[in-house]
């Protein structure tokens, strides 16, 4: 009996060690689960956002840091593994936050429909299903673009896999939400840019041409 309960306690203190590493694994995508038993679907959004920028600048704004140069503010959030050209494989970063400073990845393919979608399949993360979409359709009158984001997300393992998903979904829709309103910004500066420089050479007087110049 004496040496019984130092065996329970190592053989606990692993079994902590192993579901804790488990856990780490699976919340950073490090070690997806697809058991592709019981899966239990919900839905991503839809979240609706309008613009004031014309389709192509927000579609632009979207799809540049795949099919272009990503800027550096993205380069600790974003790497395109694969590309081609209308879609790529690509890995997104997300800080977890806490103590241990965990950062998830996900990886995903991209397709690109310009003007009017981009849509988003995982590939690798911590659930086994996520399929998104931006629909981009114009305002009426041509004041802008509305963007819809939605999609559905889905895990295994039944009432597990579904309280699982949801607790995955909510800090999921909060990513895109900052993605959302970061696009926004982007695109509506670059619109009121482009008015900008429009409403200047509209008011700018025509240079006179070679034939016009007075005699010397």
């Amino acid at each position: 009996m004496t040496g019984l309960f130092p065996r329970l306690l190592g053989a606990a203190t692993v079994g902590a060690g192993v579901v804790a590493a488990g856990y780490v694994g699976l919340v950073t995508g490090a070690c997806p689960v697809d058991f592709g038993i019981g899966r239990r679907v919900r839905a991503l959004g839809p979240q609706l956002i309008d613009m004031a920028a014309p389709r192509e600048v927000v579609f632009d704004v979207i799809a540049e840091p795949y099919l272009g140069q990503a800027p550096r503010a993205l380069a600790d959030k974003l790497r395109v593994l694969e590309r081609g050209s209308d879609m790529v494989l690509a890995a997104h970063f997300t800080p977890l936050g806490g103590r241990l400073g965990l950062v998830a990845q996900t990886v995903e393919t991209v397709r690109f429909i310009r003007p009017e979608r981009v849509d988003f399949r995982l590939v690798r993360g911590p659930v086994p299903h996520v399929v998104e979409a931006f629909v981009l359709s114009e305002r009426a009158g041509g004041t802008g673009t509305r963007l819809v984001y939605e999609g559905e997300i889905g895990a295994d393992l039944w009432l597990l896999g579904q309280r699982w998903s949801a607790l995955v979904a909510r800090r999921w829709e909060q990513t895109v939400e900052a993605s959302l309103a970061a696009v926004k910004a982007e695109a509506e500066r670059r619109g009121s840019s482009a008015v900008g420089r429009r409403r200047s050479s509209v008011h700018q007087p025509p240079q006179p041409q070679a034939d016009d110049q007075p005699p010397s």
